[in-house]
């Protein structure tokens, strides 16, 4: 479902998410593996909603004993029963509901958190990370009273409700008549408004989760800002998302009070006329004085039925809006998951690793390629490096390697066998990846080093760390390996190795580096270079190369330009026969004249 999807059956659109039936549909499902609890809760209220229905009745008893001097002591008696009966069964029913809605709240978010990391990187990626964060903790803490006490408090309300009315009439059908007319005004005008609320809820958690979003963004970028001196307009622009769900949130705000106010006239206007009718009807001796009493204690009774409705029709209100762009979540298309996709054959001994076959890729419907009939073979053993201008498609062929990218005509095959026919995951399993900007993963250090393998050793683990000259900086750590890592603990350099060591430990057959040696010392350069050469000798090692002493390592140079490979060959080769080459090489070679101008004297937290 998209957010386009919007109509409602209220005629009004929030713009957010699916309609109010689909809504209802959305929280009954989620609802529906707890649909036991809920019966049992239900029957609990209803249970307190008996006992305080009776009430008045002994109160009546107790009154009418009092005129006729009859003992007090069996209606009082009742009385206590029912207060204690009462207080026992609520007592049962918030916890079952409390349990509940914690149950429901754990099945969302393992649903959303599941999608997320099942999902396609790239309309994955496309999302705001700050605003799938705040569906995960904020919209599943809406989406729990909705999908638990507020529909039970809302059916005990209205049985409660309709209870004392019916009671009214039992007591006096003309005052119960006068009551009805007076309630039936507020009822029309609270269906009339609970719609809105629903809009104005949705359309605040929508603003609150694009301020999520440009936070999230904000404070991983917080050096940029800073360096760049742009804390005032960053303020700004956070401070009109803010502000927009300020707006939204006060608007939610003014419709929940005006429900509210209409609710509680309502009740103060019933029991205004069953004062004036009742004492009427006294007068008249249509009624007794106990029985007017038993049918006020009604009439206030009425107060917490109403104002409950009131609360618990906002709140599923808030949880239907939460429900919605809970859902978007499940338009994110996932990965295959299948197991196979047809008959399977074994994996070609002599076949290369891994092969694109006239591969046409794009990014989305409508926008031109980013590779043209991309041919491109990998085998088992040596080092290619991907060269061309920004923009070339580079990093769109490490995309279909690693199925972040399906093709939209060609073929990709690993070990000879056609990748449609093998499940993403096991693609990957082959596969290892060093980012540029090398995120961490959240964890100590050791934790990202066995990430990719946890069952490595940890002789297999020093070994790594002392080939990418690493082990020394960690042995100075307090807590050596079991340090947390982040941006305070570890430079850019020693980030980028450790994302080096952990594809390393991985031992993929295919080690695909996009420049690992971006922000490293020569010294430390030279060291990684050795860690790729001896990686190359065992298995495929694919660079996106940014620098001249990757290029001069590569066993074959693939020169890329306007999404399609126009060169490949040596160094020497290409050098001859390829004038874009020979251009790229020069700038690469300035590059790193000046690179190694500024880092003569190597710095010891690169």
């Amino acid at each position: 479902m998209t957010a386009t999807d919007t109509a409602t059956d209220t005629g009004t659109d929030t713009g957010t998410g699916p309609g109010q039936r689909d809504r209802f549909a959305l929280l009954w499902r989620y609802a529906r593996p707890q649909a036991r609890s809920l019966v049992l809760a239900g029957v609990l209220g209803l249970g307190v909603s008996a006992s305080g229905l009776v009430s008045p009745l002994a109160t009546r008893e107790v009154l009418g004993a009092l005129g006729s001097g009859e003992s007090l002591a069996d209606p009082i008696l009742l009385l206590l029963a029912l207060i204690v009966v009462g207080a026992g069964m609520s007592w049962w029913q918030w916890r079952v509901l409390g349990a509940m809605a914690e149950h429901v709240v754990y099945d969302v978010r393992e649903g959303m958190i599941r999608r997320y990391l099942q999902a396609k990187v790239l309309p994955l990626l496309a999302r705001p990370s700050g605003e799938l964060v705040t569906r995960v903790t904020s919209d599943s803490v809406l989406l729990r009273e909705a999908a638990s006490s507020s529909v039970i408090g809302l059916i005990n309300a209205f049985v409660l409700l309709i209870g004392t009315l019916v009671l009214m009439a039992v007591l006096d059908l003309v005052l119960a008549l006068a009551t009805v007319g007076s309630i039936a005004v507020v009822t029309v005008l609270f269906v009339m408004l609970m719609p809105a609320i629903g809009v104005a809820q949705g359309r605040s958690q929508a603003a609150l989760g694009e301020l999520g979003g440009e936070l999230d963004g904000t404070l991983r970028a917080i050096k940029t800002v800073k360096a760049a001196g742009a804390e005032p307009r960053q303020v700004q622009r956070l401070l009109e998302h803010a502000q927009q769900a300020r707006i939204q949130s006060l608007t939610a705000v003014r419709r929940e009070a005006l429900v509210w106010t209409i609710a509680w006239t309502g009740v103060e206007t019933a029991i205004l006329v069953i004062l004036g009718v009742g004492a009427w009807r006294v007068d008249q001796g249509a009624m007794d004085v106990p029985t007017l009493i038993a049918f006020l204690l009604y009439a206030f009774g009425l107060i917490g039925p109403v104002m409950e409705i009131s609360q618990n029709a906002t709140t599923l209100q808030t949880g239907l809006a939460a429900a919605g762009r809970i859902s978007e979540v499940e338009s994110l298309e996932v990965e295959q998951q299948f197991e196979q996709a047809g008959p399977t054959r074994s994996p070609d001994a002599g076949a290369p690793v891994v092969e694109l076959a006239g591969v046409t890729a794009r990014y989305a419907p409508g926008v031109a390629p980013a590779v043209r009939e991309l041919d491109l073979v990998i085998p088992a053993r040596g080092h290619i490096a991907l060269v061309g201008p920004s923009g070339a498609g580079k990093t769109t062929v490490f995309s279909l390697i690693l199925r972040f990218l399906e093709p939209e005509h060609g073929q990709l095959r690993l070990n000879g066998v056609p990748y449609e026919q093998i499940r993403p995951a096991e693609v990957r399993r082959h596969l290892a990846y060093v980012e540029q900007e090398t995120p961490v993963v959240p964890g100590t250090i050791r934790e990202n080093l066995l990430y990719a393998n946890p069952d490595a050793t940890d002789s297999e683990v020093t070994d790594v760390l002392k080939r990418i000259r690493l082990q020394d900086k960690i042995d100075e750590l307090p807590d050596g390996l079991d340090t947390r890592l982040g941006d305070s603990t570890v430079s850019g350099g020693q980030r980028q190795r450790i994302a080096l060591a952990r594809a390393l430990l991985a031992r993929p057959a295919v080690l695909l580096l996009d420049e690992a040696t971006a922000q490293v010392d020569g010294i430390t350069e030279a060291a990684i270079h050795d860690a790729v050469r001896q990686q190359a000798r065992e298995g495929a090692v694919v660079t996106i190369a940014h620098r001249l002493s990757t290029v001069l390592d590569a066993d074959q140079i693939v020169v890329m330009q306007a999404s399609r490979v126009v060169a490949r060959g040596t160094h020497e080769e290409l050098l001859r026969d390829s004038p874009l080459y020979a251009e790229l090489v020069a700038a690469l070679r300035i590059g790193d004249q000046l690179e190694s101008s500024s880092t003569a004297q190597p710095s010891s937290s690169s």
